[in-house]
């Protein structure tokens, strides 16, 4: 009856293209799948009497404690108009270098993911902030449409990272079971250092290759007149925009990769941070710390509601045998691992124009990992090879979330066609990223190793 789970697979896919809340979509469709395969004798009951347990595990779960403190640090430093003071200084220390926008808005993409890994917050404020300037030096609005989504993306890749949290739990379980099947009962370990580690290199990588590409474009642009450049900013506006988020980012993630401290003591110590911050820079009143928690608690339920969701999912999915019939399909593809890794990556990357990362995360990863990995492929190289990959899907139309967060604080002179053509060269280059991973595995693996052994 392995037909039945690739039905089920494609039935609750079809319910998530039209648009049904991915969290119920998910329960609903396993509910109504397990009933009728129980009816017609296909599914055993008795799998269902396993979700309290895994639904405790996924509660009790210390490494996801992470994901809601990293997301109110996120959105405490949305709060203080952290991206607004970045944004300006940045520009104004750039200002008169040809490119210099440009490459202050990828400098602040990369803060900002460091920081807050929020994309929306992320784009939005550099679509109100630096389009506009963008647009009155010169640059072409496609490009510039698309480097601002791109840049707003890296929060996806750079750690701290809400995907890679996600990414090392799912990998972490999947790369015991892979251990164990293959007759090694002392499994190794997958940690979220692990992974922050491993997605350094490959992320400012991937944000030094949007600086080029925007410093060869900016070659044909005529120089700024001396008169139209803007004051150079004081130290005391250096003292307060730049130097209290570069302090948090080493203060959060060298803590984590360092070994200090776990990624969920690092994430508590970063949230006080944007808590003290704001309160220092007298940005955060009473007023927007309760919005602060109210839109952490909206997040955080969405995120756990999916996994949830995902839980019943994956566990309604293996008791039709789904997992031995995508296992069978893998392993029939000739040319071995590196055909089954392009054709796991091709079918990632297509998902990413209709799916949400989160829903590809808990949906597609589960069933394909553990055969990867079983496989031989290195866990902390497949986590980062699945990070960019899934951090496309913020790009690819109609879906790309990021295009709807700048489409909403675009001049209505601008076409929605020029912000999808816009994206286009971001993609190739993020596509030419996994083609370097897949050439040189040791980019995302060799940090790893040095610092953890």
């Amino acid at each position: 009856m392995e037909w039945l789970a690739l039905l089920f697979f494609a039935f609750t896919f079809a319910l998530l293209l039209m648009g049904f809340p991915v969290a119920f979509t998910l329960a609903g469709a396993s509910l109504i799948f397990s009933l009728f395969a129980v009816l017609i004798g296909a599914f055993d009951a008795d799998f269902l009497a396993a979700l309290p347990s895994r639904i405790w595990s996924l509660i009790t779960n210390g490494q996801l404690l992470a994901i809601p403190l990293f997301v109110l640090m996120g959105v405490l430093l949305e709060k203080s108009r952290l991206a607004e003071d970045l944004l300006v200084t940045t520009s104004k220390l750039l200002a008169g270098v040809r490119g210099g926008l440009a490459l202050a808005v990828v400098g602040v993409g990369v803060l900002l993911a460091a920081s807050t890994g929020i994309v929306g917050a992320t784009v939005v404020a550099m679509g109100l902030i630096a389009l506009p300037a963008m647009l009155k030096e010169g640059y072409d609005p496609k490009l510039s449409c698309g480097l601002i989504c791109a840049s707003g993306t890296l929060g996806q890749i750079i750690p701290p990272s809400i995907i890679l949290i996600l990414l090392a739990d799912i990998l972490s379980s999947a790369y015991q079971q892979a251990q164990l099947k293959m007759g090694n009962f002392s499994p190794e370990t997958l940690s979220v250092g692990d992974l922050f580690a491993g997605a350094l290199i490959p992320g400012v990588l991937l944000a030094v290759m949007y600086a080029l590409f925007m410093i060869w474009h900016a070659r044909k642009q005529p120089p700024i007149a001396v008169e139209d450049l803007p004051p150079k900013p004081s130290w005391q506006e250096i003292m307060t925009s730049l130097v209290p988020p570069l302090l948090l980012v080493v203060l959060v993630l060298g803590s984590i990769i360092a070994g200090y401290a776990t990624a969920t003591e690092s994430a508590a110590v970063g949230a006080m941070g944007a808590l003290l911050l704001g309160l220092v820079r007298g940005r955060l009143n009473l007023a927007s710390l309760q919005a602060s928690g109210l839109e952490s608690v909206k997040v955080n339920s969405m995120i756990f509601a999916i996994l949830i969701g995902a839980i019943f999912f994956s566990l309604v999915f293996r008791g039709l045998g789904g997992d031995d019939a995508v296992r069978e399909l893998l392993e029939s593809i000739p040319g071995g691992v590196v055909t089954v890794m392009i054709v796991v990556m091709l079918f990632l990357f297509i998902l990413g124009f209709f799916l949400d990362f989160i829903e590809i995360t808990f949906v597609v990863v589960p069933i394909v990992a553990p055969i990867l990995l079983m496989m031989g492929v290195d866990p902390v190289w497949l986590g980062i090879m699945i990070a960019i990959n899934l951090q496309t899907s913020f790009l690819t139309p109609p879906f790309g979330f990021a295009l709807f967060y700048l489409r909403g604080v675009l001049p209505p002179n601008i076409p929605s066609s020029d912000l999808y053509k816009g994206v286009i060269p971001f993609i190739g280059l993020q596509v030419f990223m996994l083609l370097l991973l897949s050439l040189f595995p040791a980019l995302a693996t060799w940090l790893p190793k040095v610092i953890y052994g």
